[in-house]
Formats: structure tokens, sequence, C-alpha cells
């Protein structure tokens, strides 16, 4: 690790170089956390502002910390002078708020020439976002999708089709039930996951084999997309 010491006593301009250094820094680790989002991102609202904001921040963060220093006047007047800013985004997944607080903190590290810290714990945050990625931890959902159908009322009716179910599902959990022409058909709402033999053609195809079955839809969802 470079000391920033050595920089001040033998160049010529000590403050330059060291704010310098600490902008660099500041930018390669947040850098990092942006890529790492990126690469660990899972939902529909990607946002490429978003991703360079993670950047910027952090580079604010250090020059923020490099500006106030020890100066306590400093430091009240840079909150005062913030306090006037409003910010009005919100960050609907809490996911993207840790991202940003680990910019943040890769800025303010790097700001009051803690960069031992700053690297060690960007690096650390990073792995650890990486290993949660590939992880199951935290995936609750066990479903390839929903199935919708309507069925007559009756009990032949039903025993067919939980025979059905049960040869083509490995786990099925009904979500809606509601009646249809004055309760002569029930309509069906099921989160389904199928067997690893089964195919979501003969599935269908099946169901739709079933006399009193109508309206067969299957809606799949990604497995990587919260929906």
């Amino acid at each position: 690790m470079l000391d920033t010491l050595t920089l001040q006593t033998t160049s010529v301009h000590p403050a330059f170089i060291t704010i310098f250094y600490t902008v660099i820094l500041s930018f390669a680790l947040s850098t990092l956390v942006a890529i790492t989002y990126e690469k660990t991102f899972r939902g529909l609202s990607y946002s490429r502002n978003y991703v360079q904001a993670l950047v910027l921040s952090s580079i604010v963060a250090a020059t923020v910390m490099q500006a106030i220093g020890d100066s306590l006047a400093r430091g009240l007047g840079m909150l005062g002078a913030l306090a006037i800013i409003r910010f009005r985004t919100n960050l609907r997944d809490p996911k993207d708020i840790i991202f940003m607080f680990a910019g943040l903190a890769a800025g303010i590290a790097s700001g009051v020439n803690g960069y031992t810290i700053a690297v060690v714990g960007t690096l650390g945050f990073c792995t650890v976002a990486v290993l949660l990625y590939f992880s199951p931890f935290g995936q609750a959902s066990c479903f390839d999708g929903m199935l919708r159908f309507n069925i007559e009322n009756d009990p032949e009716s039903k025993g067919v089709l939980e025979k059905v179910l049960n040869n083509y599902c490995n786990v099925f959990a009904l979500v809606t039930l509601r009646d249809m022409a004055q309760g002569k058909r029930l309509d069906y709402a099921y989160h389904v996951k199928l067997r690893k033999n089964k195919t979501n053609d003969d599935f269908i195809e099946e169901l739709r084999n079933v006399r009193t079955v109508k309206g067969v839809n299957l809606l799949l969802q990604e497995t990587t997309i919260d929906l």
C-alpha cells in the first residue's frame, strides 16, 4: 500500500499529490462497486444513471472529506451547505441503497486517508455480494410460473385434475379460487414447478385433454427475476 506520508515529504506539491491519489483510489473502488452491482443485478428496472451515480458519489464524498479535514468549523459549514440540497430520488430496492452506501463509504475512507480501510472494505463488500448472488440464500420462490384455467365444479373433474397436477408438477400451490357461471365452474390459479422430466407443452396439452377444462394459460417467469 502506498504511504501518503512518503508522498507528502518527497513531493514538491504534497497536497496536490494526496488529493490526486485520493480521487484516483475512490474512482477505482467505486468502479469496482458499480461493476459488482451490474453483474449481480436482478430485476427489471436497471438504471444506467444509477450505476454512474455510484462512481460519482464516491468521488464527491472523497472531495468533501478532503475539504473538511480536521476542521470542526468546515464540517459544520459543509453540513449546513448540504442541508440546503434536497435529495428526492426514491430507491425502491434496499439493495440499491446498500450499494450506494458502499460507494460513499469507499469515498469517505479514501477522503480521510484511510486507504487500507477503503481497499479492504470494498473488496470484502464486493466478494460477499458476488457470493450472495450465486448462493440460494434469500431465494423464497421455488416455482416456474403461474397456471390459470377453469373447470366444471364436479368431483370427477377435480379428481382428474389432481392426477394431472401430481403427475407433471413437483410442487403446486393454490393462489386463487373463484366461482364462475353461478357456481357451475371454478376458476383456478396455481403456482407450479414442473418435474425435471416433464415439458411445458406436454403439461398444457394434458390439461387441455381433460374434457371440462377450459382457458388454460401457463405464465412462466425467469428464475433470476424478482417480480
